[in-house]
C-alpha cells in the first residue's frame, strides 16, 4: 500500500515537472521576444540617457535632462502634445461613451449606424489624409461650401492655430468607433435587475448613471481612456502625412521632434525625450488606476 502511494506521488512529481517544463518552454519565445525588442532596448535608451554620446560614453548624470528643458523645439513640442491629448483623449471617451448609450437604448436601424461608426477602422491612414488634404485645403471642399453658403474667406486650416482642431475631428473620427463598441459590451454586462429597481424606486437617468452605470463601466472607462491616451500620440502618423517634418508650430508634436532629434543622430537627446515622455506616461496611467479604484474597486470586488 506505501509502495502504491509512493508511486502516485512520484507519478504526480513527474507531471508537475513536465507541465512546468512545457509551461516554460511555451512561454520563452514571448520571453525572448519582448527581452530583445522591447526590455533591452528600454535599459538601453535609460543608460544613454545619461551620456554625452554614445561614442565616448562619457557619464554626465542629468545635463542632458536639462539641455532638453532649455530647448524650446522641445517645451513647443512637449505643449502641443499635451494639448492634443487633453482635448481629444475627454471628448473620445466622453463621445464614444454618449454614443453607446444611444445605441444601447430602442432606437432603429441600430445595426446600421453600429457599422457606420467602425467604417474609419477599415480605412488605411494614406486615405484618410487624402480626404483630410481635400476637405481642409485652402481651396478644399470646406472653403468652398463656408464661401457659398456664409460668404466667408477662405481659411488655411493646416497653416493656423485651427490645424489643431482638424487633427481632433480626425482623430475622433477614427477612433470613436472601436471605442463605442467597448462600451456598448460594458453596458451589456451590467445587472439589469439594478437598472429595474433603481427604476421602480423613482431614480431618474442621470442618478442611474452616476451611481449605477458608470461605477459597473469604471474598468471600461480606465481602459478607454489608457487606449486614446496611446493614440492620441500615434495620431502623429496622420499629421506628418499632412504636414511633414516641420508642420505649423501649432501641430509640432513630440514625435516631430524625436524623429529630427534622430535624423540628426542626436542619441543622447533623443533617448532623455524618450525617458521624459515615458515618466509622464507612467505618471498619467497610475493616477488614472488609482481614480479607477477608488471609484469602482467596491463593484469590482
Amino acid at each position: 500500500m506505501k509502495e502504491k502511494k509512493r508511486e502516485e506521488r512520484l507519478t504526480k512529481s513527474r507531471l508537475t515537472d513536465t507541465n512546468t517544463l512545457f509551461a516554460k518552454l511555451t512561454v520563452a519565445p514571448s520571453l525572448i521576444g519582448v527581452s530583445v525588442f522591447f526590455i533591452i532596448p528600454f535599459i538601453i535608451i535609460i543608460w544613454y540617457s545619461f551620456l554625452d554620446n554614445p561614442i565616448n560614453k562619457e557619464f554626465v548624470f542629468f545635463k542632458n535632462y536639462e539641455i532638453l528643458f532649455g530647448n524650446n523645439a522641445f517645451l513647443k513640442a512637449a505643449k502641443n502634445t499635451l494639448l492634443l491629448s487633453a482635448a481629444a483623449v475627454p471628448l473620445a471617451v466622453v463621445m464614444s461613451l454618449g454614443l453607446a448609450s444611444l445605441l444601447d437604448s430602442k432606437i432603429p436601424a441600430k445595426s446600421f449606424f453600429r457599422t457606420s461608426f467602425l467604417c474609419p477602422m477599415m480605412v488605411p491612414v494614406a486615405s484618410v489624409v487624402l480626404i483630410w488634404q481635400v476637405v481642409f485645403h485652402y481651396n478644399g471642399t470646406l472653403n468652398y461650401l463656408m464661401a457659398e453658403w456664409f460668404g466667408s474667406a477662405p481659411v488655411d486650416w493646416m497653416k493656423s492655430e485651427k490645424s489643431m482642431i482638424v487633427v481632433v475631428l480626425m482623430f475622433l473620427w477614427k477612433n470613436l468607433g472601436y471605442n463605442m463598441i467597448l462600451f456598448l459590451a460594458a453596458l451589456n454586462n451590467i445587472p439589469k435587475d439594478l437598472i429595474e429597481v433603481a427604476e421602480l424606486e423613482g431614480a431618474g437617468r442621470f442618478y442611474r448613471l452616476i451611481h449605477i452605470k458608470l461605477r459597473y463601466l469604471s474598468p471600461t472607462v480606465l481602459f478607454v481612456t489608457i487606449l486614446s491616451l496611446i493614440n492620441s500620440f500615434k495620431v502623429f502618423r496622420e499629421v506628418y502625412l499632412l504636414t511633414g517634418d516641420y508642420p505649423f508650430e501649432s501641430l509640432y508634436l513630440l514625435q516631430h521632434f524625436m524623429n529630427n532629434t534622430f535624423r540628426s543622430l542626436d542619441y543622447q537627446k533623443l533617448s532623455a525625450a524618450a525617458m521624459i515622455m515615458s515618466a509622464v506616461m507612467v505618471v498619467i496611467i497610475g493616477a488614472l488606476y488609482v481614480a479607477e479604484n477608488k471609484f469602482g474597486g467596491d463593484v469590482e470586488e
